[in-house]
């Protein structure tokens, strides 16, 4: 075997994508900190059982596993930081008010997820904790919308959701987890598998079920449509006055934005507690962002903290930006010569790139446009055009 070759689905990210994603890191980042988002970083290693608190199983499959030879435990490679960044809030952090909250770094897949060629990724998100209005599921939406705004991407798919549906829905009818686990059968909307699945329920819980595999569509239309077909339930109920609330609001974020709402888009469903949202652009088939609400988490810590947020793979977002990065450069000779290290360290000290190349030697660079080049003239060295 070579020694250089990777894991399956694991690559490097080479220099002119690196400085890409590195640009937008520290944008989209500044960004956050204009709203008041603190940047935590969590260990990239946790105890597995402190890693997975609040989480469904989904995760669990997804995270490497391994054992700390100091303490014997089983530790988890994060597969997700925001089970993290909850655990800071709720016990770090430890505050009684609204706390904003931001991140980016690595996690890792066991599985390569569906849609996606790779199973590292760059996690960048941002949380909201200590606010159970609907303002809060609203910045976190305005927040994301910027962001891909700032990496160039303005035509936005948003597909809306709500947790509470399908909790009132089979409020009162006990189902273990694997059952729960079964009921990704709303999201393929297979109408007949589904069917056989709930016969075992109440007639009236079984028709609602197959109903929401056919609400999704523009928002108006969705939500006439399930107040008419869907059970009356206080957890319906709220989640299609939440749903109905938001999506007017987020209507007015922008004129690019394409809103709709599918009840069957269930991915995430035993982690979020409410609204949920996926945001899609042309260019990518599987969603680019996802988030939502997920008060549990805090609750399995034992301090509930309405929570809301979302994160995205930096890594695929620079592979969609369409803003170009190559950074301007200068040539200088590689030589000893005290004027021209004076006049260097000016140029660097005043932002310039300064690349210093040895005679006879061609400068190999994907990263750098270098138009310019110190040379000497008349006894001082000087900035010129190279073509």
């Amino acid at each position: 075997m070579n020694r250089w070759l990777l894991p399956e689905d694991i690559a490097d990210v080479l220099p002119a994508e690196a400085r890409k994603v590195e640009s937008l890191r520290r944008a989209v980042l500044d960004l956050y900190q204009s709203y008041g988002y603190e940047l935590v970083a969590p260990p990239i290693l946790e105890f597995l059982d402190s890693l997975l608190t609040g989480t469904g199983s989904d995760l669990n499959l997804q995270t490497f596993k391994l054992v700390d030879q100091l303490s014997g435990r089983t530790l988890g490679l994060r597969a997700d930081m925001t089970p993290q960044v909850a655990r800071i809030d709720a016990h770090l952090l430890n505050r009684a008010g609204v706390t904003r909250l931001c991140y980016a770094g690595s996690i890792a897949h066991a599985r390569t997820p569906v849609g996606s060629s790779a199973r590292e990724e760059l996690q960048l998100g941002a949380e909201i904790y200590g606010c159970a209005t609907w303002e809060a599921d609203l910045e976190a939406i305005t927040l994301l919308l910027k962001t891909l705004s700032v990496a160039g991407l303005e035509k936005i798919y948003l597909d809306l959701s709500h947790a509470g549906i399908l909790a009132g829905i089979l409020d009162g009818q006990n189902l273990d987890k694997q059952a729960i686990e079964a009921l990704y059968l709303l999201q393929s909307k297979d109408r007949p598998r589904l069917s056989q699945w709930s016969a075992c329920l109440p007639a009236n819980a079984a028709k609602a079920l197959v109903a929401l595999t056919e609400l999704n569509g523009p928002c108006d239309e969705v939500l006439a449509k399930a107040k008419k077909e869907l059970p009356k339930h206080a957890a319906i109920d709220q989640a299609l006055t939440d749903l109905e609330r938001l999506a007017s609001a987020a209507a007015k974020l922008s004129a690019n934005l394409e809103l709709s709402i599918d009840l069957a888009d269930l991915r995430g469903y035993q982690y979020h507690s409410g609204v949920m949202f996926a945001a899609y652009v042309d260019q990518l088939p599987q969603p680019i962002a996802r988030g939502g609400r997920y008060d549990h988490v805090g609750q399995a810590f034992g301090r509930p903290r309405p929570a809301t947020g979302f994160s995205l793979d930096l890594l695929t977002l620079a592979n969609l930006s369409p803003i170009k990065q190559h950074q301007i450069a200068i040539i200088a000779p590689w030589i000893e010569d005290a004027a021209l290290d004076q006049v260097i360290a000016k140029l660097r000290d005043a932002g310039e790139v300064v690349i210093q190349v040895p005679a006879g030697t061609a400068l190999e660079t994907a990263e750098y446009e270098c138009g310019r080049e110190l040379v000497k003239q008349g006894g001082a060295w000087e900035v010129k055009k190279r073509w």
